[in-house]
């Protein structure tokens, strides 16, 4: 089954669903506006509960040299996403001087914004495309957009799709294109910041009755 990273992750009970259920990544996000914010001290109590169970991803938005040693200070990820407007030289400095892979998140629109991939292609491990915010925050707004633009992109590095996937959509997104890996926040929510363990439940049956249909195996 493709792989599932759930972002926004705030309290342990929403880490052990997320382990239960197969996710292969639960995000932490260090950015204070957003309703899923969590300080650096309690992502680690959070990851400890789990430890050696899933991995762990730290979602910054431009973030300061001060803002990540505060993180990494109390809190070891195994990945580092940046979800803001970081140049690909400020990927590769964060992501040599982590010594951590990197997720670099890209809202898109429209084709041209697709092509900007190629520009991190060297300096990240992983392209995430999520909806292009327009005001606000810069990602878990529960916007979807076409994914018909990544029909057929392709890539040198694995890409991950983002924006507003929920139960209702997994299928019909995935029957569009073929990211490397999924992504999803508000749309196991119930309210924002705070994940539903039914929600989590059922989306990840609706994944596994896609992967057992025969369309989906070409």
């Amino acid at each position: 089954m493709i792989p599932v990273k759930i972002c926004g992750i705030t309290t342990p009970e929403s880490a052990w669903s997320a382990v239960c259920n197969g996710a292969a990544f639960i995000g932490f996000v260090f950015y204070p506006p957003s309703p899923r914010s969590v300080t650096p001290e309690q992502a680690a109590d959070i990851s400890r509960s789990c430890a050696g169970q899933i991995q762990t991803v730290a979602l910054f938005v431009d973030p300061t040299d001060e803002d990540l040693q505060a993180v990494f200070n109390a809190f070891t990820p195994d990945i580092i996403q940046l979800h803001g407007a970081e140049s690909p030289d400020r990927v590769r400095w964060i992501r040599m001087h982590a010594g951590r892979p990197v997720i670099k998140a890209l809202g898109v629109s429209s084709a041209a914004d697709v092509a900007e991939a190629k520009a991190y292609e060297d300096v990240a491990d992983w392209v995430l495309f999520d909806a292009k915010p327009t005001g606000g925050l810069p990602g878990g707004t529960g916007r979807s957009f076409d994914w018909g633009i990544l029909r057929d992109y392709r890539g040198s590095r694995p890409w991950i799709l983002s924006g507003g996937l929920n139960v209702d959509n997994i299928g019909a997104a995935l029957s569009v294109c073929r990211p490397d890996a999924i992504d999803l926040s508000s749309g196991v929510e119930d309210a924002p910041g705070h994940k539903s363990e039914v929600l989590i439940n059922q989306f990840f049956e609706e994944l596994s009755a896609i992967n057992r249909s025969p369309s989906s195996r070409g």
